[in-house]
This record gives C-alpha cells, structure tokens and sequence, in this order.
C-alpha cells in the first residue's frame, strides 16, 4: 500500500528541518509559535536549560475577552502584543524566530508582526 503525505507530516518535516538551524540561548531564546485550528500559542524558551521563560496564548483570561468577534489573524496580533510585552518585562529584547514548521503568512505572520512592533527583535 502506498502512504499518502498529509499536511501535518509536511509541517513535521519543514520543523525538523527549522529546528535543525535554531536553538534558543540565554542571550538570544526561541520564540516558538503554534497554530491549532481553533487557537494559537507562543512560548519564549532557553533550550539550553530547557525552560520556558514566558508563554502567552489567546486562551488566558485577559485575551479571553478580548477575542470575542474576532478573526483568528486579529487574535493572532493580540497574541503577539502579549508575548512582548511579557518577554520585555522580563529583560528579553532580542529573540530567534521559530515558526514551528508553520509558513509564515496568516496567523503566523500577524503574530511575528506584533511581536515585532511590540519591541521584539528577530
């Protein structure tokens, strides 16, 4: 029988592929982002000790409310005002972007670019 590639083993692919070439340090850590149908979540990590320094997603109780008759992209900016702001208060300024095997366009793409506008550099 012949297997069939599916758009998941796609993504798992280009990821394996992305994190090849990245990896958060202390100075610089990974802003890792993911993508369900339904919602998104971003993490600032230190791979080198493993940890996750800040999270944010469009599930917490302040974006909660926010969200409401919203598009997934305008939730997606939201997100990514949220990550930096969080990252900045912690001293993080400058970070390496790691899109998790997602193409950068859509909701990928609004969050880097609020990220960014919200004082992140990657």
């Amino acid at each position: 029988m012949k297997k069939t590639k599916t758009p998941f083993a796609a993504r798992r692919r280009r990821h394996r592929r992305v994190r090849r070439r990245i990896s958060g340090s202390p100075v610089r850590p990974r802003l890792a982002v993911f993508r369900s149908l339904n919602h998104i979540y971003a993490q600032v990590i230190d791979d080198s000790s493993g940890r996750t320094l800040v999270a944010a997603s469009d599930m917490e109780a302040d974006l909660r409310g926010q969200r409401n008759g919203k598009k997934k992209s305008q939730v997606a900016k939201l997100v990514g005002d949220s990550i930096a702001r969080k990252a900045i208060d912690k001293g993080i300024k400058t970070v390496v972007f790691d899109r998790g095997g997602f193409k950068y366009h859509g909701r990928v793409k609004s969050l880097g670019d609020a990220a960014r506008k919200g004082g992140l550099s990657f």
